[in-house]
């Protein structure tokens, strides 16, 4: 039934050629030389269409979510440039065609066939996933279907606005304009609706923000109904957005909308909403059966509204093309799609698991090191030796990273004048001022958004996150985006990042669950993406040096966890001042995986632990020396990946493990680590036991010490442990 539908839209196009259908088409009011040359690509966008259900029913293709009613976008890959990144719904497939016309090396049929099979030889995500993307075209891929890559357009305009007053290179020239469609049902997503206000928030302050919303409206969201008129009533009404509305089905309509929209954008550095109306043709995907909430008359008046079938009557009209000359253009490209689809299917496919994980985070560790360990960008601090907590640490350790690298951005809600709600960046944007340091309105997703724009502008962001159950509201901004843009244009495309979150819990009864979160499973199982917890001031410098090598060289994902409890920690006992430590040299770094060990030589008892629970577990240890117990900590400092190595080492040293996981009981570290001790036959044997949170959120006041990790217990299955 689709493949049916969709040759017969060919053959209503042939109809209109031969004369046999007569449409109630508009004039033609633009070039008609620059008309064919859009209706060609949007014919190869339609014949492509039919191709992908072709290729779906002889089980040789495997993507039929097509553009079929939507090539009024065409006139987008016509007025736009080249270098004005187009970030692409699913049915943009006429923008796709038309923009390829820039490059001609670029095969664009071919290249969709090739994603079409999935292929290995597809040349933006070697057989991963069917996505519109090209590093020549600037057309990053986007797999997202609810508008989730609408933040991350925002963040890429305003980051190509703050790159040209930094100075800072980019692929991009500094006029351009960052282009992202979608469809009229995600419009009402969250995600979308916070990227437009964002827009909007930051134009009202009269701040450049480049981004063209292009709302290609079929009024479906698969088969609910948006309704008339939203769409228009809803945009109109955004403070600081142009509107622009064009009809796609009517070609010059869509082409004179287009130029308008794209003209305010690139002349106003101001955000505009072009919203083009469009229709569906067929379902919603090649499983999708409309007729189950269209009627039959309505799916023949949607047909007759084809805006390929409708260019081809006003080309007729104008006397641009004659009924000839459509009929061959439609046998020669036929043809064409036959012949690459053809090649494509016999391309290789992806056949282990080694080549489809090859792209999701590749690494150069050696080359990372050496630039974490990297000096002379600037003399060493005047307080590098004055004893520091880890928040004093963090700032100092920022305030160096940011004289190494000119392109870092700090930001986030709170960072700049105020320095963050614990103080951690007090004084950075007094020294480098609000082009590199800067507030933000209070939305994660938008923060992350923004990072992961200026990542793929070229900057280097280090975002922040006030709390970690904060980043929940935002976390498909790591996980459906950030994570995974390597792996889907097979390792050609970064977006790097440092995330800070201040996390985790021992707030002394502050706050309750939305500022003790204790959950980093969330963070953990997001592949290829590194997640660090230091538990002092120095480490954090030194893991915070690696992470941002991490991100500059090999265009990495990493976040760091800081836990809230210890920023102003001084002590390990009681006015000892054990737990401030000088900044490290900047020669200095940790690598991932490397961990911190207390008291090597003692080999009665491992206690694994990270976080708070370091000095908790050092506390611990001191009082089994007491009465005998030599105890070693391990100080995991990276849970993402962990440090496996290292455990299985100390723990077939010593025979005997504790791991003192501050998190919830299930689905975080200890589990990981105990199954890591299992299966490997050298540690098989050795004896286990772990103390951990319990499965519950973190309440208010002293009631937060019931459910979390305290040291007597530690002690207590320690002392169980060795002596059982």
């Amino acid at each position: 039934m689709p493949l049916e539908r969709a040759r017969r839209s060919v053959e209503r196009i042939r109809q209109v050629a031969r004369g046999e259908l007569r449409l109630a088409a508009a004039p033609l009011r633009i070039d008609p030389a620059e008309a064919v040359a859009l209706f060609e690509s949007q014919l190869t966008c339609r014949l492509l269409d039919v191709e992908a259900n072709a290729l779906r029913a002889k089980n040789q293709g495997y993507y039929t979510i097509c553009s079929a009613g939507h090539e009024g976008n065409v006139a987008l890959g016509r007025l736009s440039r080249l270098t004005d990144p187009a970030l692409l719904h699913y049915r943009s497939g006429a923008l796709f065609q038309e923009r390829a016309r820039k490059v001609p090396e670029v095969d664009a049929i071919l290249d969709l066939c090739l994603s079409l099979s999935a292929s290995a030889d597809d040349p933006i995500s070697a057989g991963r996933h069917k996505v519109f993307g090209s590093v020549p075209l600037f057309v990053p891929p986007q797999t997202s279907t609810i508008a989730s890559h609408l933040p991350k357009a925002v963040g890429y305009a305003i980051a190509l606005q703050r790159a040209a007053r930094l100075r800072i290179e980019t692929r991009e020239p500094a006029d351009s304009i960052v282009i992202c469609s979608f469809g009229d049902a995600s419009l009402n997503h969250s995600t979308a609706q916070g990227a437009i206000n964002a827009a909007s928030w930051v134009a009202y302050q009269k701040l450049p923000c480049p981004v063209l919303f292009v709302c290609e409206d079929n009024t479906l969201g698969v088969s609910v109904r948006t309704p008339d008129g939203w769409v228009e009533a809803s945009m109109r009404s955004v403070p600081a957005m142009h509107y622009v509305k064009g009809d796609g089905r009517d070609l010059s309509s869509a082409y004179e909308a287009t130029r308008e929209a794209i003209d305010t954008c690139r002349t106003t550095r101001s955000p505009v909403f072009l919203h083009l109306l469009t229709e569906r043709l067929w379902g919603h995907a090649g499983s999708d059966l409309d007729s189950e909430y269209r009627s039959s008359g309505e799916i023949g008046d949607v047909e007759l509204r084809c805006p390929v079938a409708l260019t081809a009557q006003s080309l007729l009209d104008a006397g641009a093309m004659d009924g000839g000359a459509i009929l061959a253009m439609i046998e020669t490209l036929s043809a064409r799609v036959a012949d690459r689809s053809a090649e494509a299917v016999k391309r290789p496919k992806l056949t282990t698991r080694a080549q489809v994980m090859q792209s999701i985070a590749p690494s150069r560790p050696e080359l990372v090191m050496a630039e974490a360990r990297r000096t002379g960008y600037a003399p060493p601090a005047p307080d590098a030796d004055k004893p520091k907590t880890l928040a004093l640490g963090i700032r100092a350790g920022l305030h160096d990273l940011l004289r190494k690298y000119p392109e870092g951005l700090v930001f986030g809600e709170d960072v700049a004048q105020k320095g963050g709600v614990y103080g951690v960046t007090v004084g950075l944007w007094k020294t480098f001022g609000p082009k590199r340091v800067f507030n933000t309105l209070l939305d994660e997703q938008t923060i992350l958004g923004l990072a992961l724009g200026a990542g793929q502008a070229g900057l280097l962001p280090i975002p922040e996150i006030q709390f970690l159950a904060y980043l929940h509201n935002a976390e498909d901004q790591l996980r459906g985006e950030a994570s995974t843009l390597s792996f889907f244009s097979s390792g050609a495309l970064k977006n790097p990042m440092v995330v800070r979150i201040a996390g985790l819990a021992y707030q002394k009864g502050f706050g309750g669950h939305f500022h003790n979160d204790n959950s980093l499973s969330v963070l953990r199982d997001l592949p290829g993406v590194l997640v660090g917890v230091p538990s002092r001031g120095d480490d954090a410098v030194r893991m915070l040096r690696t992470l941002l090598a991490h991100a500059k060289v090999d265009g990495r994902v990493a976040v760091m966890v800081e836990p809230i409890a210890l920023y102003h920690a001084r002590d390990l006992h009681p006015g000892d001042g054990a737990w401030c430590f000088p900044s490290p040299a900047q020669d200095d770094a940790i690598a991932v995986g490397d961990v911190g060990v207390y008291g090597e030589a003692d080999r009665d008892l491992l206690i694994v632990t990270y976080g708070n629970g370091v000095p908790m577990s050092l506390r611990v240890r001191d009082r089994l020396a007491k009465t005998g117990i030599r105890a070693r900590v391990m100080d995991l400092r990276w849970i993402a990946p962990l440090p496996l190595d290292a455990l299985r080492a100390h723990a077939s040293d010593v025979g005997t493990v504790l791991v003192v996981d501050e998190c919830r009981r299930s689905g975080n570290v200890a589990e990981a680590l105990g199954l890591a001790l299992l299966e490997a036959k050298e540690t098989r044997n050795v004896r286990f036991a772990r103390v951990s949170a319990a499965d519950s959120f973190v309440p208010l006041a002293e009631a937060a010490n019931l459910v979390l990790v305290q040291e007597d217990e530690i002690e207590a299955a320690a002392r169980q442990l060795v002596t059982a």
